[in-house]
């Protein structure tokens, strides 16, 4: 794997990359099994936080780009796609990160659970949803490497929301929805979403190389 942690964007790809490994365990129904709801709950929380810094860290590249020494930590540029995809997205990171920390203490009646998990799990995935689209349609090329992280972020976000649709608790039965989609949903689209960023640091390996290369001739110039 790259290792380039002197750029942004490889701990974007790699906190993107964690969270995505955290959220499709998490999901895995042999594991929820074995380690129990509450161990799979906290493994879906660290997963969220994971979520949120990469988003963070996206954020910040929005605004500054992925080189230089004075970086931004927060500004609002409207005119540009890339701003609003990554600061959409880093919105739908905090709904999840409401969404699984209060999936692990409240065990209470439908109405509280649909409240307190089930709301924030679907704006947080309709947040998804909206940067995966912005991002998708202010991709250069169709057949790019950025195109096709669109494409794949895209269907990570509808799989995310079909989960979270799934998630609602029937007052009736205190069960889910759709208790397979949910974990079938959560699954699939963290491993949408660990290819997508994956291709990230595929995307970051020949700028990485040709700056290496840079620093070479430029020592043995000196």
């Amino acid at each position: 794997m790259l290792w380039a942690p002197r750029l942004l964007g490889w701990w974007v790809a790699v906190l993107f990359m964690a969270g995505s490994t955290c959220f499709a365990i998490g999901a895995f129904t042999p594991f929820q099994a074995a380690a129990g709801a509450v161990v799979a709950g906290i493994v879906f929380f660290v997963g969220s936080i994971f979520f949120t810094a990469a988003a963070y860290g996206q954020f910040v590249q929005s605004i500054n780009g992925d080189g230089g020494t004075n970086r931004r930590l927060f500004a609002i540029v409207p005119r540009h796609a890339e701003w609003w995809a990554a600061s959409v997205q880093l919105v739908g990171t905090l709904w999840f990160n409401v969404n699984t920390f209060d999936a692990l203490r409240v065990g209470s009646g439908a109405h509280q659970q649909n409240l307190r998990v089930w709301t924030p799990d679907v704006l947080g995935s309709v947040c998804f949803l909206v940067a995966s689209f912005i991002a998708l349609r202010a991709a250069s090329v169709r057949g790019s490497t950025d195109h096709r992280i669109g494409v794949i972020n895209l269907a990570g976000s509808v799989c995310f929301m079909a989960a979270a649709i799934a998630a609602f608790t029937l007052p009736a039965t205190d069960n889910y929805l759709d208790a397979s989609l949910v974990n079938g949903g959560t699954f699939l689209g963290a491993l949408c979403f660990f290819w997508g960023a994956r291709l990230l640091l595929l995307e970051l390996a020949p700028a990485t190389t040709e700056r290496r290369n840079h620093d070479v001739h430029a020592l043995a110039s000196s």
